[in-house]
């Protein structure tokens, strides 16, 4: 029997001619679920500010080894001819990625949010070094993704330390009230790790990272 089948490829991050073919629906859709881990209230903050943080996942000696995972996968992705950002769709490549983004903890938060048939369909190990020259410009994530609608959650996991002084995420609160919003494609003389820029973010709204590490789980 002959197999005439074609393999599909599906990219997590389709180019930017893809996307603008898609039709999308990526307005923001407010959780109604009943919560478990989480309090009515986080529910309700999360509705109205458009994110939740200080939720500790794991302890810290956990944390330090998943840590120390990454500190050798990134030396190895790097000795192999990648860098800092070539670890995306990290979960169909290596297990202990596969492990976190199926961890029943985070699983269980998501749930809570979204409702409990969740799908895990992006991890991506996100690493900005220090003095690289690079940035992330203001962006909304789900004008890269090729889902509609864009029921969906970003867990953002940080490996280290976030503050002020290395650069941590930001984000406006109740900008995903605003919808989507214009953006221009980034020039090289940007050197944006991305490719969308938003103008005048603080001004029409919006959410940007800078250098840290995260893992970021979708």
């Amino acid at each position: 029997m002959n197999d005439n089948s074609e393999t599909i490829k599906f990219d997590i991050t389709p180019g930017e001619s893809e996307l603008k073919a898609m039709q999308r629906d990526i307005r923001f859709f407010p959780t109604s679920e009943s919560p478990s881990c989480l309090t009515q209230k986080q529910l309700d903050d999360y509705n109205r500010l458009g994110y939740l943080s200080g939720i500790q996942i794991f302890s810290n000696p956990e944390i330090l080894n998943i840590q120390n995972y990454f500190n050798q996968l990134l030396e190895e992705v790097i000795a192999n001819g990648g860098d800092s950002y070539s670890i995306s769709s990290a979960h169909l490549t290596y297990g202990k990625v596969f492990d976190l983004l199926t961890d029943s903890r985070i699983v269980e938060h998501v749930a809570n949010i979204l409702g409990d048939n969740v799908i895990g369909w992006g991890a991506h190990f996100f690493c900005k070094m220090p003095h690289d020259g690079k940035s992330v410009s203001w962006h909304q994530d789900a004008s890269y993704w090729p889902l509609t609608p864009s029921k969906t959650a970003t867990v953002w996991l940080a490996i280290d330390d976030a503050n002020i002084e290395n650069g941590c995420m930001r984000f406006i609160e109740t900008s995903h009230h605003a919808g989507p919003l214009d953006y221009t494609e980034s020039t090289n003389s940007e050197q944006n790790v991305l490719n969308q820029t938003i103008k005048d973010a603080e001004l029409s709204l919006i959410h940007i990272s800078e250098p840290t590490r995260l893992l970021s789980i979708s």
